[in-house]
């Protein structure tokens, strides 16, 4: 790191702490203004938000890295603007009308107090196994490579890096709320798109351009039947991800993830109104189809260097490739003075804005699903510092899981989507069926939800189980079969296919919910008024802009195929 490089990475802190400084003025008095920022977002900040808190440094590292280690395999979730439309499209509107702060509380309108429970559970559990885990151990380790440091103090250098950036990123979280967290996403969202464009231009000089990248992966082959590194739908027998198995397990995580996680509907629910939200989302949309190009693509890029020169990527101890590596590699090879500075802040951004949601997230289902409910007369301000400590407590067994974490997948991107397989499901059919039909009952949500985690816990668990016993010790029994061996998109479809017909069968023989108590959290129970307000909230260039992203998501599509 250069003088140069510091420099623009103290500037990135001027402009950072400015921006905390002058959220931290604004009033909040309450829940809703510290958890939704007062609900006057305009769409520029739910959009850059929802980017920027989506992509972090799992990205960085995790992308890249599956995109060295298979190519285009990964795209299908990150080609995925149009499920942020059906957010805005189609979910959108009943959110608004719920008035509601977190999911678990608009599942417990639509359902019944313990389907708000489990879905928060299941919620926090994810966050400790997928998010806090996978961006703090994704932080430390692409700082780790770009400043070349082993070892500070007599300390592990990884660890100083992640956890020095958790503690950063938690005081400007904690102090100020949900505002901090989108108005800090406008500053980094630009910085984080130009500094990865900047790797993706330089990477493309270094090995020669687009056609060569092409050339050299397209001639490695990444199963026995015939599918290439750049091969987006593969053979249905390909043992990772066959064509069928991506676009169906893709689509579970997806609709989970962008539809019904707090993490990003949060984003959505601080709008001022349906209209900035849903714009919000279409903005996002247009953001998330940049993410294959910003991130997979220059880990094919660090994957070709290597093959043409031999020695780019580092090796593991193992004799494999660190493909996850691949994106700090790029940093540290190929930049000059002062862009390097500006990666770093890239990087910085990507950490901070996802942690920073996560944060405020996590605060919120603690605060308003659990501690209120218990003690409702509680203080605003007692509220919020009982958020703080849960999130604390959180962060912390997300660390502590990351050893565990590498026993499950050694690709980072691959263990993560792999985790949120098996906890997205039952969270997708209870909300599917929620929405869709007036006829699911309390207790069928419920059923559906606790279906849902105790089959993915139970997937969960074998894996970690099988994965650390010798291979001919394993008996490839049914429960084996099933829970193990299994490919892991085709269990979440069958998943989701059972959570659902769990649902519908458990509300053929349970009492409905009252239709006043539902009014206008489903489809066909809207009142006059509130459809003629969602039609007031879009126009025909609402319908262009999402038309626009659905033909850029199918020209990629067939590109790739």
């Amino acid at each position: 790191m250069a003088l140069l490089d510091w420099i623009v990475i103290a500037i990135f802190f001027m402009a950072l702490i400015g921006i905390i400084l002058w959220v931290m003025r604004q009033k909040q008095n309450n829940a809703e203004d510290y958890f939704l920022g007062g609900k006057d977002a305009t769409w520029i900040a739910i959009g850059a938000s929802i980017f920027a808190s989506n992509i972090g440094s799992e990205h960085l590292i995790g992308l890249a890295g599956s995109g060295a280690a298979s190519g285009m395999a990964m795209a299908h979730w990150e080609i995925q603007g149009w499920m942020i439309l059906l957010l805005g499209w189609v979910f959108v509107p009943f959110y608004t009308r719920s008035m509601v702060i977190t999911m678990p509380e608009f599942l417990e309108r639509r359902y019944n107090p313990a389907s708000r429970t489990i879905l928060s559970v299941i919620s926090l559990i994810s966050y400790v196994l997928t998010k806090v885990a996978v961006t703090v151990y994704a932080g430390g380790l692409v700082f780790q490579q770009v400043f070349g440091i082993e070892t500070l103090w007599g300390i592990d250098f990884f660890w100083i890096a992640a956890i020095g950036l958790v503690l950063l990123t938690a005081v400007y979280t904690i102090f100020g709320g949900m505002k901090s967290v989108l108005y800090t996403s406008v500053l980094q969202t630009p910085i984080l798109l130009l500094g990865s464009l900047i790797i993706l231009v330089l990477g493309l000089r270094e090995l020669g351009g687009w056609d060569e990248m092409i050339r050299i992966c397209s001639a490695v082959e990444v199963n026995q039947y015939g599918d290439s590194m750049t091969n987006l739908i593969r053979s249905n027998n390909d043992p990772q991800y066959p064509w069928l198995g991506a676009l169906i397990g893709s689509a579970v995580i997806g609709f989970w993830y962008w539809c019904t996680d707090q993490f990003i509907v949060q984003r959505v629910l601080s709008g001022k109104d349906e209209r900035e939200a849903r714009r919000g989302t279409i903005f996002g949309a247009y953001l998330k189809l940049l993410p294959v190009f910003l991130f997979l693509i220059p880990g094919m890029i660090a994957f070709a260097l290597h093959q043409k020169t031999g020695s780019f990527l580092p090796m593991l101890a193992s004799g494999n490739l660190n493909t996850d590596a691949a994106f700090p590699t790029l940093v540290a090879k190929l930049l000059p003075a002062g862009v390097k500075g500006l990666i770093v802040c890239g990087i910085l951004a990507a950490l901070m804005s996802s942690l920073a949601s996560l944060f405020n997230s996590s605060a919120a289902l603690f605060t308003i699903d659990f501690y209120k409910r218990f003690a409702p007369q509680t203080p605003p301000a007692k509220l919020v510092r009982i958020g703080q400590m849960a999130t604390v407590v959180i962060v912390i067994l997300g660390i502590l899981w990351i050893p565990v974490m590498r026993l499950v997948g050694d690709v980072l991107y691959l263990y993560l989507q792999d985790v949120q397989s098996v906890l997205a499901p039952g969270i997708a059919a209870a909300f599917l069926m929620g929405v869709c039909w007036k006829k699911a009952t309390p207790k069928g949500g419920m059923w559906g939800l606790i279906a849902g985690l105790a089959i993915g816990l139970t997937r969960l668990s074998a894996k970690i189980w099988y994965t650390t016993m010798p291979a001919d010790q394993i008996d490839h029994n049914i429960f084996c079969y099933l829970f193990y061996d299994m490919n892991w998109l085709f269990f979440c479809g069958w998943m989701l296919v059972f959570c659902l017909l769990v649902v519908w069968v458990v509300s053929l023989f349970t009492p409905q919910a009252d239709p006043e108590r539902i009014q206008g959290l489903v489809f066909g129970t809207s009142t006059p008024e509130q459809r003629a307000a969602t039609r007031a909230s879009w126009n025909g260039w609402d319908i262009f802009h999402s038309a626009v992203i659905l033909g850029i998501t199918a020209a990629f599509y067939w590109y790739f195929w």
